[in-house]
């Protein structure tokens, strides 16, 4: 910690992007560089490509990935989910949360630093467009307190033109993965006269992307995204985080000619580590809810390190206790329980998935309905049918009985299933009298498509036995 007496915890009291008068502090970060910043530039390029080319791989036809939200089709690594799947949605999502609350608990918010999307596209994508139109930091500085003329208008259109270029582009591919390319490419091909509802959507997320990029920024991850407040519950002092070594950094000093250094320790307050900073904190001051783990700070005091003669890793991926204990990374009860409750939730999502098949057929006999006496020496029973077709095929089914002689009729209106369809229907079950020995019946109902045997059910077949 900053070793400021009273003054310790000041910095908690605020935000470092507001100001003692609630106004905006504009954040100029300057530009990061060293081996974790080109890790994350090889890694977002990595993420960003998968985003891009995605909703242009197909599998039989059909997107690979797709969250259809209005019609309730999702479609996950060519598989198709529709309504009747909702519990293994529910059940995803639980361990999904899971899963972010134990990768918290040992790795601290390195998600937000590496993959989330806010940061890999303000970072890696619009951060670096204002580099390349306005220059670094200071030169960013100095062009938005000039005054307006030639050189700064070309700059600033320029560079919010491309700024909404992209953000128009980022929407539509965002539009992909919930209507799919195809529907996409042709609303693009179509006049727009012809979708007009979609392309004033359109045109209002990009204006909400272009306005989070170009102005918003860094106070989606401070203000708007609860992620950074879960920290306060779901770090500890043994979680990995991006930490400041005091021990090793305190007192702070300013390396001078011919002066012993013997009474400072190895920080020279230099400033770099707040300067490159996205967010404009000071992470020597300790573990924040701003710090985004995008490891800025790491290469800009790795560097000066080198410059020194120091070694490296004053700051440094660690936990409290590794800075003050000096001891290693330990695998606490606390996340034992969560990795405890994360396999078994995977176990059971894996095979719910695995025991999940193309077709959900259920018949059941009509509750509080008697057996029914029919001509030619027949008897009757009425059945409830349920078949959910959870593929992309057309359908078309026949139902007949297996173990018994008899016939099998649909009340109503057969046709064939639709995709993701679920149908719900009567069926008649006539057999001879001949043919019943017992009150209660076993029968097999077969539900086939064509030849094919798709579900054989089991069921009951009640009547009275025959009067001799």
């Amino acid at each position: 910690m900053n070793n400021n007496g009273s003054d310790e915890e000041k910095f908690r009291d605020s935000l470092a992007t507001i100001n003692e008068k609630g106004k905006r502090n504009w954040i100029y970060p300057k530009k990061p560089s060293g081996k974790f910043y080109t890790a994350r530039n090889y890694l977002s390029f990595v993420l960003l490509l998968i985003l891009f080319v995605t909703p242009f791989i197909k599998s039989n036809g059909h997107p690979f990935i797709l969250f259809n939200v209005l019609n309730r089709n999702f479609i996950l690594f060519g598989i198709p989910f529709g309504p009747h799947d909702f519990h293994l949605f529910v059940l995803a999502m639980i361990t999904i949360i899971v899963f972010i609350i134990l990768f918290t608990v040992v790795f601290g918010r390195i998600f937000c630093g590496w993959v989330c999307p806010q940061t890999i596209f303000m970072e890696m994508v619009f951060r670096k467009i204002e580099y390349w139109i306005e220059g670094n930091a200071k030169q960013q500085m100095l062009l938005s307190t000039s005054k307006w003329n030639f050189n700064k208008t070309i700059k600033k259109i320029s560079k919010h033109s491309i700024f909404y270029a992209i953000s128009f582009l980022i929407s539509n591919i965002f539009l992909s993965y919930i209507i799919g390319m195809d529907e996409l490419i042709k609303i693009i091909s179509d006049p727009p006269s012809q979708h007009i509802e979609g392309l004033i959507g359109i045109v209002a997320f990009s204006l909400v992307f272009y306005w989070v990029f170009a102005s918003f920024r860094e106070q989606v991850c401070t203000m708007v995204c609860p992620y950074g407040r879960l920290q306060g519950v779901l770090l500890d002092r043994d979680s990995i985080v991006i930490t400041y070594d005091n021990n090793r950094g305190e007192p702070r000093g300013i390396i001078r000619k011919n002066e012993d250094q013997s009474g400072k320790g190895d920080c020279v307050d230099c400033h770099l580590c707040v300067d490159v900073c996205p967010t404009g904190i000071d992470i020597r001051n300790g573990i924040q809810l701003e710090c985004v783990n995008c490891t800025a700070c790491i290469d800009a005091c790795d560097e000066v390190m080198v410059k020194i003669d120091k070694p490296k890793g004053l700051i440094r991926y660690d936990s409290i206790n590794g800075v003050e204990k000096k001891q290693g990374f330990k695998f606490t009860a606390r996340m034992k329980s969560y990795t405890v409750v994360l396999v078994l939730l995977i176990s059971v999502l894996g095979y719910l998935l695995s025991a999940r098949t193309d077709y959900s057929i259920n018949i059941f006999r009509t509750p509080g309905l008697m057996f029914q006496e029919q001509d030619n020496n027949m008897v009757s029973n009425i059945y409830d049918l349920n078949i959910v077709n959870k593929t992309f095929k057309t359908l078309p089914f026949s139902v007949k009985l297996v173990n018994i002689k008899g016939s099998v009729k649909i009340i109503g209106s057969k046709k064939d299933l639709e995709p993701q369809e679920n149908y719900d229907s009567k069926l008649l079950v006539m057999i001879p009298r001949d043919e019943i020995k017992k009150i209660n019946t076993p029968i097999k109902i077969g539900v086939y498509s064509g030849d094919n045997l798709i579900k054989e059910v089991n069921t009951s077949f009640l009547a009275s036995l025959k009067k001799d």
